[in-house]
């Protein structure tokens, strides 16, 4: 087994792969200012972006949950890799071969498990790829075929075929060095009487990719009539394929879901490929499992939850497409998007309704959307009479709570309209009320209480790392810890505004323990100094020297965070250090006077008092050089 991968390799590996690049595979980033970039952070819940990435620095930080670090550290925590894990990763798509030390380079060295089971599927997908073409393949070609789907369609997808024998794939993967353990582990292969036999046989095969465009699981659809098996067989789950965590057809829309700020969920993989053939997109399909939680995780970091972002969901006009919709509008208000329904006519999904009437019926399907939340009231109302005024009041009874939980008021006022119209009742005035009622109850039984002040944070250790680093505890309405804050902010991001002067400062100059950690991490690597003659190994260094997780992930944060003034230069620069200083000269002269007031009195040592009398005289003098003169009284 291979040794440590060589730190200059790993170096050049960081160096060379854009932290803005990668991080845009998981999410969508827009313009911070200064530089920077925003996103909704991939691990945590949030409505708001504060989720920060700095392309100049090769760093990231989200400032709700205090996660941060560099392009490798994202990727690690994202994807669940090891450290060589996701440098070899980086290292495949940068181009650079790694060396590693205790033997040097050897190309045959053992992979991590992550690593290796996702290189046996993309050598899978090409295999199948490949027998799509052969002579027993016809049937899996007439199938598409019949679909519509022609060549380059099932090219562009990387639908292939898995041959009907046994050991096909199994063999085939076995002479590109992959061992039994890592094909069952896969889930490509299944223990048989006589050892490991391909899971996939006979069926047409669809590559299901992650967000980053790895293959990491396959859809397989029954083609014959003496296959036993399911209609459509799936993956199982493995160390990579999690089928609540997956969207079909993600890696191909990511880019449009994120320009159009829309999103069409329908149900099946040929679903995905009429749609997108038809220039809907931005369609996705779930794998095998009900649309849930995490599915909407991975839309909101590509919708941004902007206000005119949409999530469209197509299902059947039967029984079975309009329970699944009634489940999609459960998790409605886990988005801020708005949700849409497209009912399918004649109970066709999106493939016959292509092959039917044309590439433009498609199309006009997404466009002849209903908001999720009417369909809903419209579905709850229909088991009513609304001829009678006692059916009425029971349709209002269960259907105002529905419009009541709607969180945007705006929308939830025209709904409650709406719904008066849908009823028939002539006073729309007493629907309203009583929705706005229901939500007052709904909201008070929550039982949240006053929010916590915007400017205090939770105080971890910084003597230990913490198993769950958070923010240090500040008042950021203390004009003290503003300003110091913004000096090592300085020192961190502009080096070269703040050296030599700042690397004469104590790390007693901080009344934040934390930031005095800080200061004593900076000098550590060398201080501002090193920092403004090294720009490109500065901060890494910092990071490098910091004691635990908890003042790495601060330092990053500082590293990233806006400066406060859009113009920065040596004045403003400046005025920072000496508004440091001072405070901590004022606060020394304040100690000094104490003491002098204690050694007061008959029995006073003359020369101890003569010493503290001539340091506050010193001291007072250079407070008022400081005042007077500015940064050059430093």
């Amino acid at each position: 087994m291979a040794g440590r991968i060589n730190d200059d390799d790993v170096k050049a590996v960081r160096d060379a792969v854009p932290i803005d690049a990668v991080v845009s595979e998981y999410l969508q980033l827009r313009s911070a200012g200064g530089g920077n970039l925003k996103g909704l952070c991939p691990f945590h819940d949030e409505k708001s972006p504060s989720f920060q990435v700095s392309p100049s620095k090769g760093l990231f930080h989200c400032f709700g949950c205090q996660e941060g670090g560099d392009t490798i550290a994202f990727v690690m925590k994202i994807d669940h890799l090891s450290f060589s894990e996701t440098v070899e990763r980086l290292a495949a798509l940068a181009g650079i071969t790694l060396r590693y030390e205790e033997g040097g380079y050897n190309p045959t060295h053992q992979r991590g498990e992550r690593v290796r089971l996702v290189e046996a599927h993309k050598a899978a997908a090409q295999f199948y790829v490949e027998q799509l073409d052969s002579a027993e393949a016809e049937i899996g070609r007439k199938f598409l075929a019949e679909r519509g789907f022609d060549q380059s369609a099932a090219e562009h997808f990387g639908v292939g075929y898995s041959p009907a024998g046994w050991d096909h794939l199994t063999r085939y993967l076995r002479g590109k060095g992959f061992s039994d353990k890592e094909l069952t582990l896969s889930g490509l292969s299944q223990e048989g009487r006589r050892g490991p036999i391909d899971r996939f046989r006979g069926r047409l095969m669809w590559p299901i990719r992650d967000i980053t465009g790895e293959v990491v699981g396959f859809g397989a659809r029954k083609l014959r009539d003496d296959d036993n098996g399911p209609k459509y067989l799936n993956t199982p789950e493995t160390a990579i394929y999690k089928k609540s965590q997956v969207l079909y057809g993600i890696d191909l829309a990511k880019k449009e879901i994120a320009k159009t700020s829309r999103a069409v969920v329908v149900e099946g993989y040929t679903d995905v490929m009429a749609c997108h053939l038809a220039g809907v997109t931005t369609a996705i399909a779930t794998c095998g499992t009900s649309f849930g939680g995490d599915h909407i995780k991975i839309l909101r970091r590509l919708l941004m939850d902007n206000a005119s972002a949409e999530v469209v969901f197509t299902f059947d006009g039967d029984a079975a497409g309009q329970k699944a919709a009634l489940r999609a509008f459960e998790d409605d208000q886990k988005f801020a998007a708005e949700t849409s329904i497209a009912i399918t006519p004649g109970g066709m999904d999106p493939c016959d309704l292509r092959l039917a009437k044309g590439d433009a019926a498609v199309a006009s399907l997404v466009e002849t959307r209903t908001p999720l939340f009417e369909f809903a009231i419209r579905h709850v109302v229909s088991r009513h009479n609304l001829e009678t005024p006692a059916g009425r009041a029971a349709a209002l009874d269960e259907a105002a709570p529905i419009v009541a939980n709607i969180k945007n008021i705006a929308i939830q006022h025209e709904s409650a309209v709406q719904l008066a119209g849908i009823l028939g009742i002539l006073d729309t005035q007493f629907v309203v009320k009583r929705v706005a009622q229901l939500a007052r109850w709904a909201r008070d039984r929550g039982g949240r209480g006053p929010a916590a002040p915007q400017d205090r944070r939770p105080t971890p250790s910084y003597d230990a790392a913490p198993s769950h680093p958070s923010g240090p505890a500040l008042n950021l309405r203390s004009p003290a810890h503003r300003t110091e804050r913004e000096l090592l902010k300085l020192a961190l991001q502009r080096p070269e505004l703040v050296s030599p002067a700042f690397d004469a400062y104590g790390a007693d100059e901080f009344t934040a323990p934390p930031y005095a950690a800080v200061r004593q991490v900076i000098e550590e690597a060398g201080g501002a100094e090193q920092g403004a003659q090294n720009a490109s190994d500065y901060l890494a260094q910092v990071r490098e020297a910091a004691p635990n997780d908890t003042v790495r992930a601060l330092v990053t944060e500082l590293a990233v965070e806006p400066i406060m003034r859009k113009t920065v230069d040596e004045i403003y620069a400046g005025e920072q250090l000496i508004r440091v200083r001072l405070r901590a000269v004022d606060r020394r002269i304040l100690d000094v006077q104490g003491t002098l007031a204690r050694l007061g009195g008959p029995h006073a040592d003359p020369e101890q008092l003569a010493a503290v009398q001539n340091e506050l005289w010193v001291l007072q003098q250079y407070a008022q050089s400081l005042r007077n003169h500015g940064a050059a009284a430093l």
